[in-house]
Parts: structure tokens; sequence; C-alpha cells
């Protein structure tokens, strides 16, 4: 079988487990996840089709996969008034299969498929050893299970001697150490970024972008501990779904258009719409905030507050966000302001300046400075 057609094959079969899951009447977190995973499965179908050499399109078809499956002996471990313990023990342990293919093995070889250097084999094989280890812990430990469906079954196929303390610390270590290969996997992938070049940079800005969107939604949902009770679960909830979205839709929607290139330079764009809009948005409901605050406070009428203190965010929105842009391009985008600078300056005195050997010079200088090609030349229509 071709590559293009075991990638697609792949893509029905995950296909068909997610009907199965609609199907069986499986809990709204299981279809949210079929839902959410579908941009895992297409992506990784073409990405495989196209890319055959390079593992992510695959490990992007095994993540879809694997979870179907576990999604699908969840609702049946449920449901079933006397589920196999088979089913039971898969359903244990099988979702960390995929949870260590999102943690580690995409962040070591996005986006080429290898590792950043032959100087990462110890530590991938050492990783792989570490979650090896762990699914085999949780898979033959002796222990409760800890699904929803056998909260109070024991592994029935747990090793004997795989119980009591030393087991038990042993377990906690690989948990650690599981941690701390993610850790590593996610700074190799930082590295990796700060030393390309050219196409790859841009790919891995893709990944950079999406993970720190993941960054700022956990930041978020960790920030509930500060407010109280109801406030904190909403603050929380919403970090966290944001972070399940961003996980579920955009880590693999980037992946693929770094992998496949699909308006890959499209990324310096969105990055910068990004930090100009969030800033504009955190600075103008902060103001708003404020207003609505004080006015209601000074005039003791909370309508008049809100009334005013939307009319003055309206009028501050186009100031606001030009000054913003401003800021990011000369923060982030340093050359490109300079640029626009440049081009601003030769403006003013192309308005008066009539020597034309003088212009010619200085048209030829600005456009060096700015486009900075390789070789410049101008050429002037002669009258006749």
């Amino acid at each position: 079988m071709t590559a293009p057609r075991l990638a697609w094959s792949l893509f029905a079969l995950w296909v068909a487990l997610a009907a199965a899951v609609a199907l069986g009447g499986g809990q709204p977190f299981d279809l949210f996840l079929m839902i959410g995973l579908t941009p895992f499965a297409l992506v990784g179908a073409l990405v495989a089709s196209r890319q055959p050499r390079n593992p992510i399109g695959w490990i992007l078809a095994a993540i879809a996969l694997l979870s179907a499956v576990s999604a699908l002996l969840a609702g049946y471990t449920e449901a079933a008034s006397d589920p196999a313990p088979v089913a039971m023990w898969l359903d244990d342990w099988l979702s960390d299969l995929w949870i260590v293919l999102v943690g580690v093995a995409i962040p070591l070889l996005f986006p080429d498929g290898h590792l950043p250097s032959p100087r990462w084999r110890p530590f991938a094989a050492l990783a792989i050893a570490v979650f090896v280890l762990g699914v085999l812990g949780r898979a033959f430990g002796d222990r409760l299970l800890e699904t929803e469906a056998a909260k109070d079954v024991r592994n029935p196929y747990a090793l004997p001697g795989a119980a009591g303390d030393a087991a038990a610390a042993v377990a906690s270590m690989i948990g650690l150490l599981i941690i701390l290969a993610t850790v590593v996997s996610f700074a190799g992938l930082a590295v990796r970024l700060w030393r390309s070049r050219g196409i790859e940079r841009q790919q891995l800005k893709w990944f950079a972008y999406v993970g720190s969107l993941m960054l700022l939604a956990l930041l978020i949902s960790a920030s509930s501990l500060l407010f109280p009770e109801q406030v904190g679960y909403t603050v929380g909830s919403v970090g966290w779904h944001a972070f399940l979205g961003i996980v579920t839709f955009g880590l693999p929607l980037a992946i693929g258009a770094a992998i496949l290139r699909h308006r890959l330079y499209d990324i310096d764009v969105v990055i910068n719409r990004t930090l100009v809009y969030g800033a504009l948005t955190a600075t103008l409901g902060g103001t708003y905030l404020a207003l609505v605050l004080l006015i209601g406070l000074t005039l003791g009428t909370s309508n008049l507050a809100i009334a005013i203190s939307t009319l003055a965010v309206a009028a501050l929105f186009r100031p606001a966000r030009a000054r913003i842009q401003a800021m990011v391009d000369r923060r982030f985008y340093r050359r490109r302001y300079d640029a626009s600078r440049t081009l601003e300056a030769f403006g003013g005195r192309l308005r008066d300046e009539l020597d034309l050997d003088a212009l010619e010079r200085e048209l030829v200088s600005v456009v060096g400075e700015t486009v900075q090609p390789a070789h410049a030349w101008l050429w002037l229509r002669s009258e006749r």
C-alpha cells in the first residue's frame, strides 16, 4: 500500500471511530474531543500523504486514532452494566500514549522530522525509555483503575510485586521524569528556533505562536487562584477551555501550515496583529473599567458612567491602535519600522529636490537601505 493510500485509510478509520463515539451516545467531553481532533486527523493525513518520510504526519494521525479508541472505550465502560475487564484496563492507560506524542515527540521532531542535532539522540532514547516505563507502570501496576466507570476496580492485569511503597516511589519518580522530559523537549524547540534561519525559522514561528497562546491560556487558568471562588471558577474555566481549543484546533493547523508551507510567511502578520489587538484590548478594557468606576463614584449614577466610558473608549480606539502599532513595530519589527521612517523622510525631501542627479543617488540609496537588494540600478527615460 502506498503512503497516500495508507494515510487516507487511517483517516477513514478515524472517521469511523469518531462516528461510533457519536452514535454510541458518548459523554459531551468525548463528543467535543472528536470534533476538536478533526484537524489532527485531517492535517495528519495531508502531511503523511504529501511528505511520507516526515513522521509528524503519522504522529498526528496516531494521536487522532488513539484518542478516538480511548473515547470509544470510555463510552463503552460507562454504558455497559458489566464492562469487560480488558476494556476498563485499556481505557485506564491508553490515553497516556497520545499525550506523550503531543508533549515530547512533536516538539522534538518538528518541523522536518529530525532531532535538533545528533547530540539529542541520548535524550530522545532516555525520554522514550521513561515513557515506556511510565506506560508499563500504569498498565501493570497493582493499583485501582483511574477511570470513571472503574473507580473501585483493581487492575486485573497487575504483575506480582507491583505494589507497595517501593513501587509507588518508582511511579512518582517516573512521573517527575516525564514532566522533565516534556519541559526539555520544548526547550529543544526553543533552541532550534533561536538557531534557525530562512524557511525553517518561519515554520518554527507558527509553532511558537500557538505555544505562546497555549501558555497564555494556562496562565489565565492558573490566575483563578487570585480571585474569589465564583469569579475564580469562571476565570479558570475560560482559561482551561481556551487551552483545549488551542491545542485541538490551533496546534494541528499551525503544524500543517508550517510543514506544507501554505501561507507560510503570513505568520509575521498574524503575530503582529495579535500583539497589536491584544495590547489594544487590554488597554481599552482597562480604560473602560477605570472610567466606569471613576465616573460612577463621582456622579453616583452607573448608566451615565457606562455611556460616557463607552464614548471615550470609542474615541480612543483609532489613536490608541496607531500608537500601539508604532510601538510594536519599533520593538519587534525594527527593520520594517526603520524602512517606513526612511521612506517618510525621503518623501519629504522629494518634494523639495530639483537636482535630478541628486534625486537619482538618493533614490538608489533609499532602495538599498529599505529593500536591501543585491544590486540596484535606475533607468531614466530620455525625452525625444
